[in-house]
């Protein structure tokens, strides 16, 4: 197994703190949003593999010798390259409201950008691949977060408890539709606003949010950092969700939703398409997000880990790109049998749990060539993450 060096993104939403005192560091005082592990091109993974003294990047080792490092099975399944990739977030400010396509979508999406030459770097440019990106986030810490649409008349009943007039004509049309009908026309009509009027309103319903306190005090917060932006609006239609330590939620296609504040381990099949929604200066591109969004009131879903014999704690999900689990290791446990025929990544976020023969502190992980032996012992927290091949 390969110990993992990881790279930090400084992302303006990040918490200054959060990483650093799980990895017992200084913070440097600029925002330290999220820990990549894995093989992703924008930040691989460095490792130093045994015999050699020259630092690698996982993307260029796996490239080598896709079989020997994913396994057959991955390398058939979803090709020669790993799946997922794995994050620490530290959000310290809202992130931005977004969606995520489906694979079909992301396909014909990608397929149709790349036959007008829509570069992919453009601001403007939606898709960036041609892959899907569910996936999950488990808290860390108290974290909190906007998850699927809620039922349109609590909606209406929350908009209408600002008292701001404005936001009256949003309300009568969520008492007036059938569901999908209402949600769909009321997103609409938020992000096609007159940019000088939405801004009145959102001022308007973050003074008032702010002194009513309470259930409104989520909005007055995001209105802080976004003063103006129709997102303040439309995170109204969203259900507010506080995930304690352990707890997680599973972000499917087309399924609005945005981290708020907290610390937690996130996983997700490795892509960067994004439609976004509000809570950012960046391209909002209407007609398409409202072609993938699912307009339909869910329960957000919390997900708790199903325990087995062996001590894994598994998050249940509906993808084979990546599966996460915990391990919870107790002083004088048996060792735990982690060999697969599958690529995993380790990541120790309490304790001093050992892998083989390398010991982790809260931060470390490793990266685990399919087939591999690997034995855990020791006591701490480790999050396992592989695929389902």
């Amino acid at each position: 197994m390969d110990r993992l060096s990881n790279t930090v993104r400084p992302y303006a939403w990040g918490s200054t703190t959060a990483i650093p005192a799980l990895l017992g560091v200084a913070p440097t005082g600029e925002p330290q949003a999220e820990m990549w592990m894995g093989a992703h091109p924008g930040a691989p993974s460095r490792i130093t593999r045994t015999g050699t003294t020259a630092e690698q990047s996982l993307t260029d080792v796996i490239a080598a010798d896709p079989a020997r490092e994913l396994g057959t099975a991955t390398v058939e399944k979803f090709g020669p390259r790993l799946p997922f990739l794995l994050k620490l977030l530290a959000a310290g400010a809202p992130l931005s409201l977004q969606v995520h396509p489906n694979l079909d979508q992301a396909k014909a999406g990608y397929a149709d950008e790349e036959r007008r030459s829509v570069p992919i770097d453009a601001p403007h440019r939606t898709y960036k691949d041609a892959n899907h990106k569910p996936e999950l986030i488990c808290a860390l810490t108290p974290f909190d977060g906007l998850c699927g649409f809620r039922r349109p008349l609590e909606a209406a009943e929350a908009m209408e408890g600002l008292g701001v007039d404005s936001l009256k004509p949003y309300a009568d049309l969520l008492r007036a539709q059938p569901e999908e009908a209402a949600l769909r026309e009321v997103l609409t009509a938020i992000l096609t606003a007159d940019p000088d009027e939405m801004a009145e309103t959102v001022t308007a319903a973050a003074a008032a949010a702010e002194r009513i306190g309470g259930d409104y005090a989520p909005y007055a917060r995001i209105a802080h950092h976004f003063p103006g932006d129709a997102g303040v609006i439309a995170a109204m239609l969203l259900n507010y969700v506080r995930l304690q330590p352990g707890e997680a939620l599973f972000l499917g296609a087309g399924v609005p939703h945005a981290y708020l504040d907290g610390l937690g381990v996130e996983i997700m099949a490795n892509s960067d398409n994004v439609l976004r929604c509000g809570l950012t200066p960046k391209h909002i591109d209407v007609p398409e997000l409202l072609r993938i969004v699912r307009f339909e009131a869910t329960d957000p879903g919390i997900l708790r880990p199903e325990a087995s014999p062996s001590g894994e704690e598994l998050y249940e999900t509906p993808v084979d790109e990546f599966r996460l689990s915990r391990f919870d290791l107790s002083p004088g446990a048996a060792l735990a049998d982690l060999t697969a025929d599958t690529p995993q990544i380790l990541l120790c976020t309490a304790g001093a749990p050992k892998a083989g023969d390398v010991g982790l502190a809260p931060g470390a992980s490793v990266f685990v060539p399919a087939g591999e032996q690997v034995l855990v012992s020791g006591t701490g927290t480790l999050f396992r993450a592989t695929v389902v091949a």
